[in-house]
This record gives structure tokens, sequence and C-alpha cells, in this order.
């Protein structure tokens, strides 16, 4: 039978690894609930760059979370875990955008999100 994997952190230390989650997560929700027409048009494909890059930082925030509350937890379980958390919220993202004036729902976005949280779980776990 295998081990359980334990948090082993007190009400604060929670907090102090999930807080950055939770604001990033607040951050992308904040964003995507601007109307597409306030958008302004920076450069070609700047949905594209956005998507990828703040999903990359929610996964280095994700991982670092996974790693200091489950001490235990391997880097592959981190990373997936890090992966599927990107994925689903990317799809409640996409979902809330659906509710948003001037915003459509994509799946290249929900990819790009998946993507992005992939590499930041592989940056945070890379081998040191």
């Amino acid at each position: 039978m295998a081990a359980k994997t334990q948090n082993r952190l007190g009400t604060s230390g929670i907090l102090k690894c999930w807080l950055p989650v939770v604001v990033c997560m607040g951050f992308i929700f904040y964003t995507s609930s601007i109307p597409g027409q306030n958008i302004p048009a920076v450069f070609i494909n700047q949905d594209i760059a956005f998507h990828f890059s703040i999903y990359l930082i929610l996964g280095l925030l994700c991982a670092r979370a996974l790693k200091n509350a489950y001490t235990d937890m391997t880097a592959a379980k981190i990373i997936l875990f890090t992966l599927i958390f990107g994925v689903v919220y990317g799809i409640t993202d996409e979902l809330h955008q659906a509710f948003v004036p001037y915003r459509t729902v994509s799946g290249l976005d929900v990819f790009n999100d998946g993507i992005g949280s992939l590499i930041g779980g592989l940056i945070y776990r890379w081998p040191r």
C-alpha cells in the first residue's frame, strides 16, 4: 500500500503557501472580467502571450505551494497536479468569459493555459 502524502503545515504555513496562488487566480479572474472592447491591442497574438505568461506564473506558484505543503510528494506528481490545476482553472476561466461582453470561449486559450502551467511546474521542479 502506498504511503499517504500528508500536509505538515499549520494554518499560517498553508496561508503562506497558497495565498500567492489565490492572488494569482484572483488576478486572472479580474482580467477575464474586462469586457473585450476595453482591452487595448498592444501587439499581435497578445491573448496567447497573456494566457501563456500568467498561467506559467500560476504554475510556478502552484508547484511551489505543493512542494512546501506536501514535502514527500514526488516531482512528477507536483508537475502533473500543476498541469491539471492549470487546465481546470483555464476551463473555468473560459466559462467565466462566456458571460463577459465581447469575450469568447476558446479551446486554444485553455491549451495555452495548460502549456504555461506545465512549463511553470517544470521550471520550478527543475533538478537543482
